[in-house]
């Protein structure tokens, strides 16, 4: 790989994971946007099938499908996550304690124009499709403004389903993996358990994620082959829905809170009170849809 290419994938790694600390927004998305969603689920799902070889026992299969995974996108691409998480958590988390209504603005616009872009992606516009785009906006609007009470004292098995549920986060535009744990009354648990460093269980999550990742992978690489504008019709509603989370007002996307209730706040939906509250988060959604748009003309669908 030349430098040009490993730099190109090393700063959509970085968009990918700066994507991933925000609440409410996925790194599944931002590879929607730069084109690189279905070659980044190819490589998982390569990886899976390569796992599921190990476990049988096939070493020779093990090496011949882990070789064939694409590392000169995958390893930048890696790095760049990384690098964004290392680089930019701190920075991020300030000024969504600081800025809430901006920082909501601005991945609102993100959004909005991911699902511009997935759209000019979906070639069958047929009723069946719609149907299937608004059911899923109507059911992810209403599931995201749950809010669970934190599980107490969970089990190992637990951890084990909340990292195969929450890691899906990574491949599917619309969701983020801490909203999938909160949701399911895990997020709490699992900060616990890494501040605590509890190996045992944060040995059942890792195994749980990787589980999934391979079992999701799997399935959603064959709907894309098999029913790929359905799915594409199913991810433009998904991201719709989410937008709940990132409507600016009244508090942005809102915080996890570390205790009992483990609530987000960031789910209502309400007004600005006056203009002067309104104007920064709207420049800064249009700003970012411009943005994300104007890199689609010279992105590639598929890459």
């Amino acid at each position: 790989m030349n430098p040009k290419d490993f730099l190109g994938h090393t700063v959509r790694g970085f968009a990918m994971g700066a994507a991933d600390i925000v609440p409410g927004v996925s790194g599944g998305t931002i590879a929607l946007i730069l084109g690189v969603y279905e070659r980044l689920l190819a490589s998982i799902r390569t990886g899976a099938r390569s796992l599921g070889r190990l476990a049988q026992g096939d070493v020779s299969g093990f090496i011949e499908q882990f070789k064939s995974i694409e590392w000169p996108f995958i390893i930048p691409l890696g790095t760049g996550i990384v690098a964004a998480f290392l680089v930019l958590s701190s920075v991020l988390d300030r000024l969504l304690i600081e800025e809430p209504e901006a920082m909501a603005g601005l991945f609102f616009g993100l959004v909005v124009a991911s699902i511009f872009v997935a759209w000019q992606l979906l070639s069958n516009r047929d009723p069946g499709r719609m149907a299937v785009l608004v059911a899923v906006a109507v059911v992810a609007f209403f599931v995201l403004g749950l809010k669970s009470g934190s599980v107490s004292d969970p089990s190992a098995i637990a951890f084990f389903f909340t990292g195969a549920i929450a890691i899906c986060a990574m491949i599917l535009p619309g969701i983020s993996g801490s909203f999938l744990m909160l949701m399911l009354g895990m997020y709490a648990a699992f900060v616990g358990v890494v501040h605590d460093r509890e190996i045992t269980n944060l040995l059942f999550f890792v195994l749980g994620a990787l589980a999934g990742l391979a079992a999701f992978s799997t399935l959603l690489w064959w709907i894309l082959e098999h029913h790929r504008d359905t799915l594409l019709a199913a991810l433009i509603g998904l991201m719709a829905g989410s937008l709940r989370v990132l409507w600016p007002w009244p508090n942005g996307v809102g915080t996890i809170e570390d205790d009992a209730t483990e609530q987000i706040s960031g789910t209502t939906i309400d007004l600005p009170d006056d203009v002067g509250q309104a104007w920064l988060p709207i420049v800064l959604a249009i700003v970012a849809y411009a943005v994300v748009t104007g890199l689609n003309r010279f992105t590639p669908a598929t890459s």
